[in-house]
């Protein structure tokens, strides 16, 4: 087989994200042939070279796995966190192949994730011109005003750069109200940082649904493989079909 970048099958045979490969690969973590690689144009022969992970040798895996997790509050979605928190990864240990998260929820926040070994699959579901969306049920400090709704519908600046449109919906009026949100992109603390642009705090935030994929029932901490129905769904979503 011809030579890949390493980035590449560290993804595509489920060792991490694509962009978190990279960040092995930076960090020293990522060895061939016993020489530690360190720079992100260097590629390897899959089937011949000797690749490993932080001394751990790796191999392409022998069957798909796709999983739906109740991420619960309070611990990390990543496959391993150096300041030893609790990670999303031992809610799934009975799982024997190396699976990863795909995209993030963050340390406070809820809800459906999904976990996987097949990168081509991972990295098509966090690509922006894909469209996906995510969708949230927000517990908000206060109401927001029209303008405030109108303000988040029509995209805030976050950084610098405004977001793209997100749908807007009272769910739940209150004091306290919850607010049903969905998005298309997948910036960093995204929701969150929205609603503090138009005045408001986030009080919890749980994501119910990605692309048609429900989280229903599920319990926290508790998971599901997806069915071979919704694996060629998500598929066709995708733009996977004939890709293997």
């Amino acid at each position: 087989m011809a030579l890949e970048r390493l980035q590449k099958i560290l993804s595509r045979w489920g060792v991490a994200s694509r962009r978190k490969a990279e960040e092995l690969i930076v960090a020293g973590r990522v060895q061939v042939n016993g020489k530690t690689i360190i720079e992100l144009g260097a590629k390897a022969d899959p089937d011949k070279d000797d690749i490993r992970v932080t001394g751990m040798h790796i191999q392409r895996p022998r069957r798909r796995i796709y999983v739906a997790l109740h991420k619960p509050k309070n611990c990390v979605t990543t496959t391993y966190d150096p300041q030893h928190r609790e990670t999303v990864m031992e809610f799934v240990k009975e799982i024997r192949e190396r699976i990863y998260p795909v995209g993030r929820l963050d340390y406070h926040s809820e809800g459906l994730l999904l976990l996987t070994n097949d990168g081509d699959f991972a990295n098509a579901l966090l690509a922006v011109k894909n469209r996906v969306p995510k969708v949230y049920h927000a517990k908000l400090n206060g109401p927001l005003t029209q303008e405030q709704e109108e303000q988040f519908r029509t995209g805030v600046f976050l950084h610098g750069r405004r977001t793209a449109p997100a749908r807007l919906k009272l769910v739940r009026r209150a004091a306290n109200p919850w607010y049903e949100v969905e998005i298309i992109e997948g910036r960093q603390h995204q929701v969150r940082l929205m609603f503090q642009e138009c005045g408001r705090m986030v009080e919890k935030l749980r994501r119910v649904r990605i692309g048609f994929l429900e989280l229903g029932d599920l319990k926290p901490a508790t998971w599901r493989f997806l069915t071979e129905q919704e694996v060629k769904r998500f598929r066709r979503l995708l733009h996977l079909d004939g890709k293997g």
